[in-house]
């Protein structure tokens, strides 16, 4: 087994992904699925693996089927499953979608009574590889509800406690998803805590307001280096990403043209290959402009982790100017 630390771990929501095989028709009507591994953190480790990385995730499933396949697609993928572990009490989560292209793809989360991805302890944590990954990253979703919120923290608590060579990036990906808290105010004293441990922050401009209060791209940006991290990106949809650092250096990239097909992978494909650059040392306006392209690559398929594109394809989006 190799012992050199892991480009990327993950750690977070994990589950299956039943999509429409049909787009434009409401769900109730809806004859023929999909079946996909989903799960932001876990596609992220998928597309990280795709572009050549060494990724292991860390997450649980239900002890059934959906979790065994879970565990065959992650192997499949490349994505290091040791830290993926059963739960017996809670089923594996299902997610539906539909797909009304280009902007409009409603998610139906089934993760009663409890996901088991909230059920990560933090005694079952493997501190020390989690310490020495080159790259470390880490969702909102997993902050939402206990043992799921100490355990997060705690694995944050040992980036900032080891001694480990320049260079190594914790992510939080903000990850704001309404659904699974009470409201905005409980959210924003756990997602404080968090950002005080990361060094990368990756966002959408709900999910910037959620953490930082501010809405307009600019000052979220600036409100989130702030708190201490040194790269904030902040993703603006179909005005593209403005990224900014603490030693002042800015993109500001716009979107690569792209017929959306699905949207929802889109914004894993973008975090996977933005850790790639990351771990590149690329600069920061061939990092983004990378992130993106491989971001509307996904955009333009109809699935999320299996969609997640290799080397070689990205590089042909930005050859060609853009489009996939």
């Amino acid at each position: 087994m190799a012992t050199d630390p892991y480009d990327l771990i993950t750690m977070g929501r994990i589950g299956v992904d039943l999509y429409p095989l049909q787009t434009g028709v409401p769900l109730a009507r809806v004859e023929t699925f999909g079946k996909f591994l989903g799960g932001s953190p876990s596609n992220v480790a998928v597309a990280a693996a795709r572009l050549g990385r060494r990724a292991a995730l860390i997450t649980r499933t239900g002890a059934d089927p959906f979790g065994e396949y879970l565990h065959q697609e992650l192997r499949a993928f490349g994505v290091d499953d040791q830290w993926v572990t059963p739960v017996e009490a809670y089923p594996t989560p299902l997610t539906f979608c539909e797909i009304f292209p280009p902007d409009d793809f409603p998610l139906y989360f089934y993760r009663q009574p409890k996901a088991p991805d909230l059920e990560i302890h933090e005694h079952e944590l493997d501190l020390a590889a989690i310490a020495a990954a080159r790259v470390f990253w880490m969702t909102g979703t997993g902050l939402s509800a206990e043992p799921s919120r100490t355990a997060t923290l705690a694995a944050l608590a040992a980036r900032s406690a080891a001694t480990a060579p320049d260079g190594r990036v914790t992510v939080f990906d903000l990850d704001w998803r309404p659904m699974f808290w009470p409201d905005k105010d409980g959210a924003r004293p756990h997602y404080r805590a968090a950002l005080r441990h990361a060094t990368v922050a990756v966002g959408n401009l709900d999910e910037c307001e959620i953490a930082t209060g501010e809405r307009e791209p600019h000052r979220a940006a600036r409100a989130l280096l702030d708190t201490g991290v040194r790269l904030a990106v902040v993703k603006q949809g179909p005005k593209g990403v403005l990224a900014m650092t603490a030693d002042g250096d800015t993109a500001d990239v716009p979107p690569v043209p792209v017929e959306v097909v699905n949207g929802l992978g889109a914004g894993d494909a973008f975090g996977g290959a933005l850790c790639h650059g990351l771990l590149a040392g690329w600069d920061l306006e061939r990092t983004v402009r990378y992130a993106n392209a491989a971001g509307a690559l996904v955009a333009s398929r109809l699935a999320c982790s299996s969609a997640m594109p290799f080397p070689d394809e990205v590089e042909q989006v930005l050859r060609s100017g853009g489009t996939p």
